[in-house]
């Protein structure tokens, strides 16, 4: 049986450090669902349809999506939205045995241990804390949208798929 790791975030928009962390994660587990899910605090950017799009076109840049199972070190990578109910529902669906998270800080840490803590109480799914590589760790989505807006450059912090596509609704926001 392949193990599977879901790797849950708005990913609005998806960066540089997201990418680590997948990446990394993708050594570990056969196969990994990388699972845009929508948080009521924020507004969103993008839709969720954009998101998926923007993470595929990221990954293939990366030279990672669709990449074939059989081998240790292939992973299958699958992006999948959530818009609704508990990820641990999800993860019960695909057969996921694990979360990963990744963490840039103790206040991420903080807000995280929580709903890990209930998600495996809900369905024994675990949750891997995975810190942050520090070329990364300074970056949030919410900042790299923020650069994009006032006009300054973030090709160090996301893929250029998702730089057009900042500056495309950046014109849209004038």
């Amino acid at each position: 049986m392949p193990s599977i790791a879901v790797y849950p975030g708005s990913f609005d928009p998806l960066t540089f450090g997201h990418l680590d962390i997948a990446a990394r994660t993708a050594r570990l587990f056969d196969e990994l669902h990388i699972v845009v899910v929508h948080n009521p605090a924020k507004t969103p950017r993008f839709t969720s349809e954009e998101r998926i799009e923007l993470i595929r076109g990221s990954l293939s840049e990366a030279g990672r999506f669709g990449t074939p199972m059989p081998s240790a070190n292939k992973i299958k990578i699958v992006v999948a939205t959530l818009d609704k109910g508990l990820l641990v529902d999800y993860c019960r669906m695909v057969g996921a045995t694990a979360l990963v998270k990744g963490v840039r800080s103790n206040a991420d840490l903080d807000y995280e241990l929580p709903m890990a803590r209930v998600n495996r109480d809900l369905a024994g799914v675990e949750t891997i804390f995975m810190p942050a590589d520090p070329q990364h760790g300074f970056v949030s989505s919410s900042l790299v949208k923020q650069v994009a807006d006032l006009g300054g450059s973030v090709d160090k912090y996301v893929p250029a798929v998702i730089v057009r596509a900042l500056a495309a609704t950046a014109v849209n926001r004038k």
